[in-house]
């Protein structure tokens, strides 16, 4: 969620221990210092694990989750590379719920999201490889009687230079397993990178093509029931009634489950538990919140950026500045997930125990959701994790845990409880809405000589770590924001808290999926006042950062920027540096005349630092343009009565695949530390977007999604 790299040590600690079968394990630390002393003198409790078998194979305990962007790929390529041996040689395997041994190092517990794995698997993983790789050296050196300066790790096998002699790893595993470990190990160059930098097969496609892969939704457990379940459709209302003689007619119903704000129906199949649900006469109590509308969200929304704001980040004295003033006011709505995989939990809840079956970017918080939902402590608790079938932040959440316990504490043996569509949908965990006032001060040249932002929106990280909610705001809801690439002689970034009865949490994108589509969008209207053109503008304002200006020449060359389009189509840019990552997006978009927008083309150049796996880099470029384009072209959520009134994809519109556009990637060759590449995709989109249909019809569009109607008369 932060720009910078984790603080890590000059070395990683690592401890070898003989594993099951005379395999190699290691373990990776990221202590130092004196906590490094002391966890010396104790057993060590890493964050990462490698395991080498004496068949050669590489067995990798994954801290990360896989929801579709890579992780379980590009991170075993790490250590692959370092350790000396092919992506064929490698297995992957989910880690167990414990932040001690899997915590994300940024992130501070054991979590997937924040386009961070990559930045905080660079160093780790690299050095357990490099560490397996010194031990296995060094084991052949002592087998052969010779100095391991003499022996080479070569594609799963050590080789000993001037005899020629080899011994594959897997028979080096058992004496390489009791030696010390290093204290230090070389790291392989960029240059010498073999397979980094190389496009790598993903290990998760095959049993995703043969169905073998299991997601939450799979798990079946012996003796489990299924539950389908109906939660009050106004935030905070509750339970009034419920009439279930009509539920427990129908065959295979087993009981209903009765909670202060939610009715499910237990099954012997998901089939008769909807049949159930359906025939159940439930009336509900709409409770505090049966008069929250959009209307009312917004007015609230407006009516808050007007009150006291934290200070964020200033440069100068804005308010001093002269020359002609711009402002401009920028709206943006909630915002559903709509994963493909709807929310469901397996639970089995027993006398002092409970176990969990789900897929989840956050193993160790939905396990202690469930030990306070059961009441127990949670060691008591086991969680086996899946592959995620869509996360986007969603399932950063930990109610469909909650949820899940709730009801399992009614019912005898293990249960399944899945949403439906309809549920996952009106019982979402919300994107904000937001509220954006920016400003500046332009000279004669129409140049920003200061430059305001403020803010105004909900704080997921508030309650969701509330130590990380400081001074008033927290740096992901700023992020875009904060430390926009270009330089303004003065500025002040604000922000302003404002909390809905909504539910509100994390987007992919996050805060620049709000922030950037303001700053990249506000840039473009100045260049427009001072009549300049809008890659030229922003060029000129980026004193000092070479790898922002790089990406922007590279985006507006092979897009062809400047060259003439057809009348009703438009060329638009923007340019960010977030999740350490810098991107230029071009975006190619042609308006009917009745007003709707189709996008041809995106144009994207991307400096990453260290392209790990480049397949997946414009995969997830891909993927986060594409969800960002159903999002600009249609995403809103509406609120009536406190209900929201989205319910399935008829009105959750998203892009089909013949309205996908051309999306031509650029990778900037780099050896700086890998940045995050999941989010800044979707980000990007949103200005671009805008700024190529300003292009087009001269309509500036200061509010998502884009309404057609205000486009017709273009």
């Amino acid at each position: 969620m932060h720009d910078d790299l984790p603080n890590l040590p000059r070395r990683a600690f690592l401890v070898a221990a003989a594993a099951a079968g005379g395999g190699l394990l290691l373990g990776v630390s990221i202590a130092s210092g004196p906590a490094a002393a002391a966890a010396a003198a104790q057993p060590f409790e890493p964050n990462a694990f490698v395991l080498l078998g004496p068949d050669g194979i590489v067995t990798i305990t994954m801290p990360y989750i896989e929801m579709g962007q890579g992780t379980y790929t590009s991170i075993p390529m790490l250590v692959a590379e370092e350790l000396e041996v092919g992506l064929d040689q490698v297995r992957v395997r989910h880690a167990g719920a414990d932040d001690k041994l899997y915590g994300n190092p940024m992130l501070g517990l054991q979590i997937t999201g924040g386009s961070s794995s990559m930045r905080a698997a660079w160093l780790p993983l690299r050095q357990a490889g490099a560490t397996a790789r010194t031990m296995l050296v060094q084991a052949a050196a002592q087998e052969w009687k010779a100095s391991p300066l003499e022996c080479r790790a070569r594609k799963g096998e050590v080789v000993h230079l001037p005899s020629g002699r080899r011994l594959k790893y897997g028979a080096l595993a058992a004496r390489a397993a009791a030696l010390p470990a290093p204290p230090e190990v070389s790291l392989k160059q960029p240059r010498d990178f073999i397979l980094v930098g190389q496009p790598g097969k993903r290990l998760d496609t095959p049993s995703k093509v043969n169905g073998s892969a299991k997601y939450g939704i799979d798990a079946i457990v012996p003796g489990m029931k299924f539950a389908a379940l109906a939660q009050s459709p106004a935030f905070g209302g509750s339970l009034k009634s419920v009439d279930e003689r009509k539920a427990l007619a129908v065959k295979g119903v087993r009981q209903v489950v009765k909670l202060d704000d939610c009715v499910a129906v237990i099954a012997d199949h998901t089939g008769a538990a909807r049949k159930g649900l359906a025939a159940l006469e439930i009336v509900w109590d709409d409770g505090p919140n049966a008069g929250v509308s959009s209307a009312t969200l917004a007015s609230a929304l407006a009516k808050a950026s007007d009150g006291a704001a934290a200070r964020v980040r200033q440069e100068g004295e804005p308010g001093q500045a002269g020359g002609k003033q711009i402002s401009a006011v920028y709206e943006q709505p909630y915002l559903i997930h709509a994963a493909m995989e709807p929310l469901n939990c397996t639970v089995h809840v027993k006398d002092g125990s409970c176990e969990l079956w789900l897929g989840t970017q956050v193993m160790t918080l939905s396990r202690a959701a469930e030990a306070k939902a059961a009441g127990v402590a949670p060691e008591q608790v086991t969680v086996h994790n899946h592959y995620l079938g869509g996360g986007f932040g969603r399932r950063l959440e930990t109610d469909m845990v909650t949820r899940a316990v709730q009801i399992a504490r009614h019912v005898k043996g293990p249960v399944k409880v899945t949403w439906s569509r309809e549920e996952d949908t009106r019982h979402d965990i919300y994107r904000g809405g937001f509220y954006d006032k920016i400003a500046a001060r332009v000279d004669a040249e129409g140049m920003p000589q200061a430059w305001t932002h403020r803010i105004t929106g909900p704080s997921t990280v508030k309650r969701f770590f509330p130590a990380g909610y400081v001074n008033g705001f927290d740096e992901e809801v700023v992020e875009g924001a904060m430390h926009p690439p270009y330089a303004f002689p003065s500025m002040l970034v604000e922000y302003v808290n404002h909390e809905p009865p909504v539910p509100t949490g994390f987007w992919r994108g996050v805060g620049p999926a709000h922030n950037i589509f303001v700053v990249e969008s506000f840039i473009d209207e100045l260049a427009a006042a001072a009549g300049k053109d809008p890659v030229a503008y922003r060029s000129a304002l980026l004193k000092d950062n070479p790898r922002a200006l790089a990406v922007l020449r590279l985006a507006a060359d092979k897009a062809g920027w400047g060259k003439p389009l057809p009348k009703g189509q438009g060329r638009g840019v923007s340019l960010q540096h977030v999740f350490g990552t810098y991107m230029a997006l071009v975006t190619d978009v042609a308006v009917g005349q009745d007003g709707e927008v189709a996008i041809r083309r995106v144009v994207v150049a991307v400096d990453t630092g260290v392209a790990i796996n480049p397949d997946t880099i414009r995969a997830q470029l891909e993927s986060g343009i594409n969800f960002g384009i159903s999002a600009a072209l249609w995403g809103k959520t509406t609120v009536e009565g406190g209900r929201v009134q989205q319910s399935n994809f008829h009105d959750v519109r998203v892009l089909r695949i013949n309205e996908a556009p051309a999306i031509e990637t650029h990778i900037v060759t780099s050896s700086e530390a890998p940045g995050g590449i999941g989010e800044p995709g979707t980000s990007a989109l949103f200005p671009s977007l805008a700024n190529a249909v300003f292009a087009a019809t001269g309509k500036r569009l200061r509010t998502l999604p884009i309404d057609p109607e205000q486009l017709r008369s273009a």
